[in-house]
């Protein structure tokens, strides 16, 4: 692999190094399977809206975890793995928290890279944000969501948060800025070129108003601390609602028990953005 700086003073070795969360956490694989065996269970308990179809790939579809109350405010999460990686089934889990709070909570599958590219892979979530809308409003219910994701699911929920249904963002652990993932060892599975990067990059992109908090573990790999710091600091500058929050302790992984937990900082941020979703 060549010496040479590709960016930010970085080589890509360097920003392989700068970007892998699994490596960077020894006990990655343990979380990931303990959300595995704890999302069955939870979908064992709340059969009747899995795997609703929004398009027609085998990933193109949505799960909705009711939390009881009527007209509850609903959370729509995607999940992470550098667009490459895992699937919705792994992240029920992480209904938890917002389910005791009084949310409802949904994810939303896409086809992963490399099979989809970053354009595809955006087009999906949109088109499963039209379909939970009109599965909502179908019900009689609120068809205004409040859109959450977790790395590659932060990164989709930034760029995705223009989209009519969405009222305000939770972005936990995201990039908004693709140019050095794309000249990371990221881009192998994901294949942008420099222009499908930048047109996917919130950071690069007319910023939305509306409501987005960007989160993050101070354990953090630092490149992973300062892309939601400096995409913060960008809509500050631009006079825009939203807030940085860093959760003191937390790791890549270790980061959710903030959000399975109701009274951690993410499941409170979640309530405090669906007080926004009309009803």
């Amino acid at each position: 692999m060549s010496d040479a700086i590709v960016w930010n003073g970085m080589t890509q070795a360097a920003l392989n190094v700068a970007y892998d969360n699994r490596a960077a956490v020894p006990l990655a694989a343990t979380w990931v399977q303990t959300w595995t065996d704890r999302s069955a269970a939870r979908r064992a308990c709340h059969p009747s809206e899995l795997d609703v179809a929004y398009g027609p790939k085998p990933r193109n579809r949505f799960d909705v975890i009711r939390c009881g109350k009527r007209g509850a405010p609903l959370v729509v999460f995607i999940h992470g793995g550098w667009w490459q990686r895992n699937s919705k089934e792994v992240f029920t889990v992480m209904a938890e928290g917002p389910m005791v709070l009084g949310l409802d909570f949904a994810l939303v599958g896409y086809t992963l890279a490399p099979e989809a590219g970053m354009t595809q892979i955006a087009a999906e979530i949109r088109a499963g944000l039209d379909a939970i809308a009109a599965h909502q409003l179908a019900r009689g219910l609120p068809g205004k969501v409040v859109l959450s994701g977790w790395s590659a699911g932060g990164h989709l929920t930034a760029l995705c948060l223009d989209h009519p249904a969405v009222v305000a963002g939770l972005s936990i652990s995201g990039v908004f800025d693709l140019e050095p993932i794309r000249l990371s060892n990221i881009n192998d599975a994901v294949r942008m070129n420099a222009a499908e990067a930048a047109a996917n990059s919130p950071a690069k992109l007319p910023l939305s108003p509306k409501p987005l908090v960007l989160a993050y573990g101070t354990n953090e790999l630092p490149e992973m601390q300062r892309q939601s710091e400096d995409f913060a600091k960008m809509r500050a500058a631009a006079g825009l609602p939203g807030e940085v929050l860093p959760i003191a302790g937390a790791d890549h992984f270790s980061i959710f028990d903030a959000l399975t937990n109701s009274e951690g900082q993410l499941a409170q941020s979640l309530l405090r953005l669906g007080a926004a979703v009309p009803r």
